[in-house]
This record gives C-alpha cells, sequence and structure tokens, in this order.
C-alpha cells in the first residue's frame, strides 16, 4: 500500500482529504486515478472513497461504508439478521434504514440499499458498533433488524401468531434459540412508535407467547 494512503486503511475518505494527503503533486487526479487502477482506492459515489485495509491488516467493514454513503442510517434488514446468526444464509447486498428518502447504490464493494422509515420509529433500536479505535458505525440491535423486515419487507400476509411463527421459521428458517431470546419489552416498545404497528404487535405477541 502507498504510504500516503496507509493511515487511512480500512477507512472512508472524502475527495478533499485526498487533495489535502496529495497536497505536494502537481497533478493530485492524475495519482487518485492511478490509486483507483491499482485496486488501493475504491471509488463509493462521487467524492467519496474507501481505502480497502487488507493489506494492512485493517478490514474495511461494510456497515461503515453504508453509513458513509447515504446518512443518517444505520444498517438492518437481512444483512444484520445474518450477522447475528438468526437467518443461514449468507446476505451480501447490504440493506440500510435512513430518515430520508430510499435510495440504492452500486460500486466496486457491492449494492447498498437504503428504506425509509419516520423518524421516532428510527431513533429506537440502534447499537453503535466500535469495531477498534479508529472505526465505529450504526447497526440495528437484533430486535430492531427483525422489526425493520417485517415493517419493510412487501406483502408479507400476517393474521395470527402461528402464521408468524411459520414465516419466520419455516419460511425464514431463522434460529428458534436466537427468537427466544430476543426482547419482548423492546419490540413492544418498537410497535408503540406508530409504524407498522400490527405487524410488530404480532411479534410482540409470538414472542410473549414463547416461540
Amino acid at each position: 500500500m502507498d504510504a500516503l494512503l496507509s493511515p487511512y486503511a480500512g477507512l472512508v475518505v472524502q475527495y478533499s482529504t485526498l487533495l489535502s494527503v496529495l497536497s505536494d503533486y502537481q497533478a493530485p487526479n492524475f495519482k487518485i486515478h492511478r490509486w483507483l487502477d491499482e485496486g488501493q482506492l475504491i471509488s463509493l459515489k462521487r467524492g467519496l472513497y474507501a481505502v480497502p485495509g487488507s493489506s494492512a491488516g485493517v478490514a474495511l467493514s461494510l456497515p461503515l461504508v453504508a453509513n458513509h454513503l447515504y446518512g443518517p442510517s444505520y444498517v438492518s434488514m437481512e444483512f444484520m439478521l445474518s450477522h447475528y446468526g438468526m437467518i443461514p444464509e449468507r446476505v451480501m447486498q447490504v440493506t440500510s434504514v435512513t430518515t430520508r428518502r430510499g435510495k440504492h447504490f452500486e460500486n466496486g464493494l457491492g449494492r447498498f440499499s437504503y428504506q425509509r422509515v419516520p423518524l421516532v420509529y428510527y431513533a429506537l433500536g440502534v447499537d453503535y458498533v466500535k469495531a477498534n479505535e479508529r472505526v465505529g458505525y450504526m447497526v440495528a440491535s437484533r430486535e430492531k433488524a427483525l422489526c425493520d423486515w417485517l415493517a419493510l419487507t412487501p406483502n408479507l400476509k400476517i393474521y395470527s401468531t402461528k402464521g408468524l411463527r411459520v414465516l419466520l421459521l419455516d419460511d425464514m428458517r431463522m434460529d428458534e434459540a436466537i427468537l427466544s431470546d430476543l426482547d419482548v419489552d423492546k419490540v413492544k416498545r418498537f410497535s408503540q412508535a406508530g409504524f407498522k404497528t400490527q405487524r410488530l404487535q404480532w411479534l410482540g405477541r409470538l414472542l410473549a407467547e414463547g416461540v
């Protein structure tokens, strides 16, 4: 890795930061394009870049990238359900929740999508993860990731706790032990935020009855 980039390994940087790093260069854009061609820099969107950290022993976090691409936002839905071991599949697309309009990005790291929710609901159940001394990002808690999935997945027909149980355990193959360990009070609090209330109330009832 270029010595000029090594302090930013595993981080997301603005174009202005790169210009500052290359202040002694007469043609900084040429150097930036060279880094891009060499894979030492990844373009995320106009004016925003990621510095891969594998060669420096610092992994580049997809949730960190997602937070920087579009905000305010936190990573949730299937990506976090997979991360928590609640579903068996490995999820490639990073889905986040935001208070802004929905949006999609595709870049060298993959596909990033954002779904909109009301602010009063958005503010609940969000955790700050400190990956190391330099990197931190916002993600949904286990309970919030599941509630987000239920609230934002279209065309779900849930009319009973039995039907919801079949959806979660049979269709989604969610881990029953983890579901049983979820905090019912948190789910009830999310359901009181006025967003997709009925779906979240069904989840609260299922967890209260025992999965």
